[in-house]
């Protein structure tokens, strides 16, 4: 009896060392995950009021495509400023001669009227409409020592030699109009560019190569008069 009483003693006590074991790794579990919480709360508490929808607002874009990043300006191929880089796009010189549609008649008064609207005045002792030849009065489009190099350098290749000073620039423009057949005609432009010099020996006009922007303004504000509107690309045309 005594013997039974042994074993079942000891039995009861490996028993509660297991149950007590159980118990130790139970709790080192529930120690770990309490930790793992903790830092988890941490970190939570720490991004707590980040908006993250403006975040989302800059990364949308239709384009997905390889090194785009659509809308996304900090990185990738949308990042950052280009202070205008790619607004203006160079524009294309008109065609000169330009084939018009319009009777000869109308597209002279046309030439006309688009002289007179960028104020130019019409060389009737130069002009002959019946062969469909309009040439305006020299049009003295700068004036100014400062001033006038730069402007001349927009209409014609001026020449880098510094013995001369630029005072005073003009142009005169001549069309023809030549028909074609009854509804089309070939207009050509052309303008004789004259820079001004002021020295110890006078006044002289000198003739510049024509880099065709004077021809390209006409010709565009041409076009607008007759089909009424602009040529493609072209904003509508104003007085210079």
């Amino acid at each position: 009896m005594a013997l039974i009483y042994s074993a079942t003693l000891e039995a009861l006590e490996i028993t509660k060392g297991a149950t007590n074991k159980k118990r130790c790794v139970v709790k080192q579990f529930l120690i770990s995950v309490l930790i793992v919480l903790g830092v988890t709360g941490v970190t939570l508490a720490q991004g707590k009021g980040v908006d993250k929808q403006s975040e989302r607002v800059r990364d949308t874009g239709s384009s997905r495509t390889a090194g785009s990043n659509g809308a996304k300006t900090d990185t990738g191929a949308g990042r950052g400023f280009d202070f205008g880089k790619g607004k203006s796009q160079p524009v294309t010189m008109l065609a000169n001669p330009y084939r018009l549609s319009g009777r000869r008649d109308v597209i002279i008064k046309a030439v006309q009227d688009v002289m007179r609207d960028r104020k130019l005045i019409v060389d009737e002792s130069a002009s002959r409409p019946a062969d469909g030849i309009i040439v305006s009065q020299p049009y003295r489009f700068i004036k100014g020592a400062v001033v006038t190099q730069s402007e001349l350098g927009r209409y014609s290749d001026v020449p880098s030699s510094t013995t001369r000073g630029w005072t005073q620039g003009r142009y005169t423009i001549t069309v023809e109009v030549q028909p074609i057949d009854g509804v089309n005609s070939n207009i050509s432009v052309n303008a004789k560019i004259e820079g001004r010099t002021d020295g110890a020996t006078g006044a002289e006009w000198v003739t510049l190569p024509s880099l065709g922007v004077a021809e390209d303004e006409f010709m565009a504000a041409l076009i607008e008069a007759v089909t009424g509107v602009a040529p493609p690309g072209r904003a509508p045309s104003t007085e210079p």
